[in-house]
């Protein structure tokens, strides 16, 4: 299988609490729910394809918590999201968790690279990170993330958690897709290219 991750992120690269102010308000982030006032039909119809190539999850601790509080409720929904993340296996990666009750879950407990890189030797479209920001950076370090998805909503937070932060792996993408909905979202994908390339302006 493929690994894809799909996130919600602002122009200053904060992942951090866009459902909602309460989500995720570690660390004293204040400003959760940036996401809401920009999601639009295309967003929504974006998010529905991306679910309709899901084969399964792999998710952060704490993504786990935020999922598993709200989608169960939301089980008897017809939609691709709903009836993706509550059927399709959830793979949590986590040192902490001692049990999982959330249809279809199960604990990644050893090393993350090494678990998931085994996971994607299963056949199949997609295997999904969404959100898991901690989780999905370090697995893009590692070369094992194929296509990367960002859902760029046109304001900065200036606080939060960043996708990408000091320490990276160097790593180049190639632009696959690219376009605007109506409320200003920009939809990038990006699939892996390798290492980046280098040069001078001026110098052939």
């Amino acid at each position: 299988m493929r690994l894809t991750m799909t996130t919600f992120i602002t122009l200053d690269g904060v992942y951090q609490g866009p459902g909602g102010p309460e989500e995720d308000t570690g660390g004293g982030f204040t400003q959760g729910g940036w996401f809401q006032p920009y999601f639009d039909e295309e967003v929504d119809a974006f998010m529905d394809a991306v679910f309709s190539d899901a084969e399964g999850f792999v998710l952060g601790r704490k993504t786990y918590d935020i999922f598993a509080a709200y989608w169960p409720k939301m089980a008897d929904q017809p939609d691709p999201i709903s009836q993706g993340l509550n059927h399709l296996p959830k793979y949590v990666v986590s040192h902490t968790l001692t049990g999982v009750d959330w249809n279809n879950s199960r604990i990644l407990s050893g090393d993350p690279v090494a678990e998931v890189a085994k996971l994607k030797e299963q056949p199949g479209k997609e295997l999904q990170i969404h959100g898991s920001g901690v989780l999905g950076a370090s697995l893009i370090d590692a070369r094992l993330v194929d296509t990367l998805r960002l859902v760029v909503c046109p304001v900065v937070l200036g606080s939060g958690r960043r996708l990408f932060g000091e320490g990276r792996t160097p790593t180049a993408f190639h632009l696959r897709e690219s376009r605007a909905t109506p409320s200003g979202v920009a939809l990038q994908v990006f699939d892996l290219a390798g290492d980046p390339t280098y040069g001078t302006f001026g110098v052939e």
